[in-house]
């Protein structure tokens, strides 16, 4: 799997168990809806910096949206 999948299924997952729709994630992380929706279907590769502000919409470390999932 490439990270940029790995990183999209993460932001999903983590998503999806904290409740918040993709729109209220984008809207926290203050990134564009249409753009977010890409990052989680591994479209686009996202950077260090929205990598970073989606980690702490989610409340959690950066490095959870880079770790394998089981």
């Amino acid at each position: 799997m490439k990270l940029r999948e790995r990183v999209g299924l993460n932001i999903q997952e983590l998503r999806r168990i904290q409740g918040i729709s993709q729109e209220d994630l984008a809207h926290r992380a203050g990134i564009n809806r249409g753009y977010m929706g890409k990052l989680e279907n591994a479209k686009y590769a996202a950077s260090l910096d929205k990598i970073e502000a989606i980690a702490e919409a989610l409340k959690v470390d950066p490095a959870e949206l880079l770790k394998p999932r089981s």
